[in-house]
């Protein structure tokens, strides 16, 4: 078996933990400066991942949108953007979805195996389906799969119910952490994470890698696994540590 994808973790809140309205609109959590630090992280990756609920309520294009990082992605023998990841427990996907029809990359979608027949003749070329787990899709067997698919770095943008996942089976190397300056108050509203038994508690505190303002949000880069540090960002070679790392980040 392969080695398991360096997995980096990002999202943007709101002071009070929610990742966005409850309103059928996209409640913007960041800002043009933020949104281009996103950017830059994205062309580093193999692979970019979010659940399939976001897939339908953002509908999400998960492209790298400057023209010198995909020149520069091109140029170093990789295409444009990143492989596109999604998972779904329903299957409920439609191939008309930007996910599937905007950019050139791969689009991998993780179903349970009972699934996997339909949501092929669903999406026809647009992706590959993979079926794993009769009752669920876990996220490592997930990265197992990824990691033997040559995968090496992936980066997890959302929805609440996979940060969880990830957050909650200790699968993330490293958190990035945008909170936005004022509050939702939502009852409705989706937040960051559900209940999990969380591998850090009041006794295994993360450990806060780099803090940066950018503009009127702050960006929190927490290390959460022994590999932190190891790769550069782009996942191509070993460096000295984290230390080292932390003053890299755009």
């Amino acid at each position: 078996m392969s080695e398991r994808p360096y997995v980096t973790l990002s999202c943007a809140m709101s002071i009070d933990g929610y990742l966005d309205s409850a309103e059928p609109h996209r409640l913007a959590m960041s800002n043009a400066a933020d949104l281009d630090r996103v950017d830059d992280v994205r062309a580093r990756h193999d692979a970019i991942m979010v659940g399939a609920s976001t897939v339908r309520r953002d509908n999400p294009r998960l492209l790298v949108r400057d023209a010198a990082r995909r020149a520069k992605r091109l140029a170093s023998g990789r295409l444009e953007s990143p492989a596109k990841v999604t998972v779904t427990a329903s299957g409920e996907l439609s191939p008309d979805a930007a996910f599937f029809t905007m950019g050139e990359g791969p689009r991998i979608v993780y179903c349970t195996a009972d699934r996997a027949e339909d949501l092929r003749a669903r999406l026809g070329d647009r992706a590959v389906v993979v079926g794993i787990g009769a009752d669920c899709v876990t996220m490592s067997a997930l990265l197992d799969d990824l990691g033997d698919r040559g995968i090496g770095s992936l980066m997890v943008e959302g929805g609440g119910t996979v940060l969880t996942q990830f957050l909650g089976a200790d699968l993330v190397d490293e958190l990035h952490l945008v909170i936005a300056p004022f509050f939702v108050g939502e009852a409705r509203a989706p937040r960051v994470v559900g209940p999990a038994a969380f591998p850090w508690t009041a006794s295994r505190r993360a450990r806060l890698a780099d803090t940066r303002q950018i503009g009127d949000v702050v960006l929190l880069r927490y290390a959460l696994s022994d590999r932190f540090g190891t790769r550069d960002p782009d996942g191509s070679a070993v460096v000295a540590g984290w230390e080292s790392v932390a003053a890299e980040l755009p």
